[in-house]
């Protein structure tokens, strides 16, 4: 398995300032503090060349999944191991085998051209001269972005943009991709552009891809599992079918995921 998590929890200090027509200012002095459990012993295995599509509401502990696997975060417990490694301790040869896209921040540099951002992650990664300009050329290409290079980051669509941010994280040939949100704000065109480009690297170059969204239609497309999670907590893992099946039987074309997580929750308090 290239993904093995077992118990894994993650909590967060949230301060809340007093209410009331003084709170601002009692604020000032004094601050209560409440712990929010993000991930509840979070656990499953993923296996090499898998597609997984990992859904939830917002608030569920999706990204926070994300960023312990990617070894953004350390957990409070559990255990993680991707590629056979532990992500918060072995940082350096753990981010050379993974890449990381975030639909809402960029790891490209804003105000200069795109081809600038990817010449620095070529010395990031240490890739030789002639593999940089090999991969950069089969990537740019086959997303649609070789006119671009030239371009500052700030001048390019958001499509554009999302485009560049697969090439940057898929420069370096990494075994596995993490996409969370990949296709948030883009258009039809856009979004159907990405999904094919997702299925042809992940069949052609077997990535495995760990896809967290809210757009079911995202994970129609590419996704023939699916892990839902919910208040920190891994609902169903299985096949898409088997839960349109259990939860929404009477929705033929898309899935409603927060009605489906409204059943699992029944379920949940009801055993």
């Amino acid at each position: 398995m290239q993904i093995e998590l077992s118990g894994i929890e993650k909590a967060f200090k949230v301060y809340e300032r007093p209410e009331g027509r003084w709170g601002l200012l009692r604020g000032a002095f004094t601050r209560s503090v409440r712990r929010v459990k993000a991930l509840d012993g979070i656990g499953f295995s993923i296996g090499e060349g898998e597609l997984v599509g990992y859904i939830g509401p917002n608030g569920a502990g999706k990204s926070t999944t994300v960023k312990v696997m990617s070894g953004i975060l350390t957990p409070d417990a559990g255990e993680c191991r991707i590629l056979g490694r532990v992500p918060w301790r072995q940082r350096r040869e753990h981010v050379a085998g993974i890449g990381v896209v975030f639909g809402q921040r960029s790891q490209l540099w804003w105000d200069v051209p795109v081809g600038d951002s990817f010449a620095v992650l070529k010395d990031i990664y240490v890739l030789p001269a002639a593999d940089y300009r090999g991969r950069l050329a089969q990537l740019t290409e086959r997303l649609g972005v070789d006119g671009l290079l030239k371009t500052p980051v700030r001048q390019l669509s958001l499509g554009q943009r999302m485009r560049c941010e697969l090439v940057a994280a898929l420069l370096h040939r990494p075994k596995l991709l993490f996409l969370d949100e990949p296709t948030i704000g883009l258009d039809a065109v856009s979004k159907l552009a990405l999904r094919e480009f997702l299925r042809e690297e992940n069949r052609q170059d077997g990535v495995t891809m760990v896809l967290t969204t809210h757009d079911m239609d995202d994970i129609e497309a590419l996704c023939k599992r699916v892990m839902v999670i919910g208040h920190g907590r891994l609902l169903y893992d299985g096949r898409l079918s088997g839960l349109q099946d259990k939860y929404a039987p009477e929705v033929v074309r898309k899935v409603d995921t927060d009605r489906m997580i409204a059943a699992m929750y029944r379920d949940l308090e009801l055993a």
